[in-house]
């Protein structure tokens, strides 16, 4: 597989190999997977994917593999789950919700890049790993490196959630607490890949990592019966994903897997930390870096590596950006669990809640298919919502108290509940 693709610059297309690298030294930009397309269709058929297990490493061709790669975990493979009340509440006859809520081992979206970052870690003979984090890389990187025999170190914001401490720490890696917000935090691990000899998934390990959220954007059109949506919504942190769902949707074109259409792409922020959303909608040719201030901590990036990226699709694609309050996340999740039986993070709530704030904007059109990208699991995020279920008073073990207990709760009499 090594032979089918290599580091290329964003910007200045030169070729850089293989090697634990994110930038081109030549003009500094950012690098990215490139791939033989025509070597890979010669390699890798559709119909060939249907006798493999559903999960990412069905589309193990596309994906920045080592020659000897062997599959650790069933990564991915998450349900793409079709609204039937938010769907008639919103007006909409073809509203999905991708729930990578669900994916295994650490119930987010970023065990896909994990998976992806770990081979190359492996590749390049790194025997500790590590990452700057806003919490879900940090449990991806932490469960991941616990099953593959890795040394972990990961950095965090020192404000950073409970739940998703605690979710890093089970799994034995060690975690630096740094005062500062992700922006700091992710200076100092680029210095730190600079001086220790560590694999740091989204530093030096950044081309290979992203390449994981590929798989995501995979999963949606084989869902649809490998068809590509009219929208997809998508949060955004560093910008990254997005993008990748993106590229995906091309690439399958490319190798002929599904009819080439247009998609609009629709970018998903907090308002206290919205530099993407910003530009977007103030037509910005470059965001302006943002101090976060949100409970959406997963995706307070206040200056986004791959920004002007996200922002240049979600332009070309007819797309638009969106941002919510908190107290808008906050409803949106729990709109979303009593609706759909899917809980969130505060990240899904913000898709959830930007969604529904398109579909207001006519933005979104009701006979148009539309993803919603689930990104996270609200069990890591549950001191957002907290406040909004106080514990209820305990009840005495008899009928008649429970009998009171319907006349207070329901507005009528235990008879006719009974009835």
């Amino acid at each position: 597989m090594s032979l089918h693709y290599e580091l290329r610059c964003r910007e200045c297309g030169k070729t850089w190999g293989n090697a634990p690298r994110s930038f081109c030294e030549d003009c500094f930009s950012p690098l990215e997977v490139a791939y033989d397309y025509v070597s890979l269709k010669k390699i890798v058929r559709r119909e060939n994917l249907a006798a493999r297990y559903f999960n990412m490493w069905r589309y193990s061709e596309l994906l920045p593999l080592p020659d000897d790669f062997v599959a650790r975990s069933a990564v991915g493979g998450t349900p793409l789950v079709a609204s039937r009340k938010l769907a008639a509440k919103w007006g909409l006859k073809n509203l999905y919700f991708k729930n990578d809520a669900v994916c295994f081992p650490s119930l987010s979206f970023k065990d896909r890049v994990v998976a992806t970052a770990l081979a190359a870690a492996r590749r390049f003979n790194f025997t500790t790993v590590g990452c700057s984090s806003t919490g879900n890389l940090a449990n991806a990187v932490a469960a991941q490196a616990a099953q593959q025999g890795f040394d972990a170190c990961v950095f965090i914001p020192a404000d950073l959630e409970p739940a998703k401490v605690l979710n890093t720490a089970v799994y034995g890696a060690r975690i630096v607490r740094i005062n500062g917000n992700y922006d700091h935090v992710n200076r100092l691990c680029a210095q730190i890949a600079d001086r220790f000899q560590w694999g740091l998934v989204n530093v030096n390990l950044r081309p290979y990592y992203s390449e994981g959220s590929k798989t995501h954007g995979y999963e949606i059109a084989e869902q649809l019966g490998w068809a590509l949506p009219d929208n997809v919504v998508v949060p955004m942190a560093g910008g990254s994903l997005i993008t990748k769902i993106a590229k995906a949707f091309r690439e399958l074109v490319m190798l002929g897997w599904v009819e080439a259409k247009p998609v609009k792409f629709f970018g998903a922020q907090a308002t206290g930390c919205s530099p993407i959303s910003d530009g977007v909608k103030r037509n910005l040719q470059r965001f302006e870096p943002q101090k976060p201030n949100t409970i959406a901590r997963s995706l307070a990036i206040g200056n986004p590596a791959d920004g002007p990226y996200a922002i240049k699709l979600i332009r070309e694609s007819g797309g638009w950006a969106e941002d919510v309050s908190d107290p808008q996340i906050v409803d949106a999740i729990k709109l979303l669990a009593e609706t759909e039986g899917i809980f969130t993070e505060t990240a899904g709530g913000v898709t959830a809640g930007v969604t529904q704030k398109l579909v207001g904007q006519n933005r979104i059109k009701p006979e148009e298919t539309t993803v919603v990208c689930i990104t996270g699991n609200g069990l890591k995020t549950t001191d957002a919502i907290a406040a909004e279920f106080p514990a209820t008073e305990a009840i005495a073990p008899r009928l008649d108290a429970f009998e009171a207990y319907l006349d207070a709760q329901l507005g009528t009499t235990a008879a006719s509940a009974r009835a």
